[in-house]
């Protein structure tokens, strides 16, 4: 599987994306920069955390326009699994290929600490490793993180099984103790309609070891690959 990992100025989660998917699961990964406009050749692609372009006007706001975007979009459209991560989300969202938005935290703080997350859907390009119910312990790190969308987008999510990850606390439940930035009815992470574009605030490329405290970040990237093999023995 060939993996690209998209760099933007201020992006600095990449060499943790880029690490993660050599190291520990041997894919053939390369930086893009955000001026290139092709992503041809790769099965799929991440979008880092960090603070692209300073965070300036919103988080993600000024990335959008950047000219591999439309190589993005593209790459989206033609069903490539597509991966955002915590500003990556961010961007995926202002770019319109997830709904909703990502505001600030409700405590007006930056979070950086593990969080529990409970597995929504199983049956997802990124969470086939995984088991309906299943909490996983992954870490977050953000100061917008908050996600924002309106009442019917809302239900649109939860009513197509779009809604993958939530935040809940030590008993499994999403609650407010365990909601640590405010997002609407916990949510963490959503995918798109085709199911192959996927947004989380949380960084599983930080929880593949052991030594970080969690390896329960290996799960997506498994999905990702299953599928990746799934889609090619189809394809042969």
């Amino acid at each position: 599987m060939n993996c690209a990992v998209i760099r933007f100025p201020g992006s600095n989660c990449d060499q943790d994306c880029h690490l993660a998917a050599r190291e520990v699961f041997g894919l053939d990964v390369q930086y893009v920069w955000h001026k290139e406009d092709s992503l041809d050749g790769f099965d799929f692609i991440m979008l880092p955390g960090g603070f692209s372009f300073g965070d300036y006007l919103r988080c993600g706001a000024i990335a959008q326009f950047s000219p591999i975007m439309g190589a993005l979009k593209k790459a989206a459209a033609d069903g490539k699994l597509i991966l955002g991560i915590c500003n990556g989300f961010q961007i995926l969202c202002e770019a319109g290929l997830l709904p909703g938005a990502l505001i600030r935290n409700k405590s007006l703080h930056f979070i950086c600490e593990h969080r529990l997350l409970r597995v929504e859907n199983a049956e997802t390009a990124f969470t086939n490793a995984c088991r309906k119910g299943d909490l996983l312990n992954i870490p977050v790190a953000h100061g917008e993180g908050s996600y924002l969308a309106d009442e019917a987008t809302v239900r649109e999510l939860n009513e197509s099984g779009r809604v993958l990850l939530r935040y809940v606390d030590a008993s499994g439940e999403p609650t407010l103790e365990g909601n640590p930035n405010g997002s609407v009815e916990n949510i963490a992470g959503i995918c798109n309609a085709r199911g192959n574009v996927f947004g989380l605030m949380p960084h599983p490329e930080r929880a593949c070891d052991a030594l970080l405290g969690s390896e329960d970040g290996k799960l997506i990237f498994e999905s990702v690959i299953r599928s990746g093999n799934s889609a090619r023995t189809q394809a042969a």
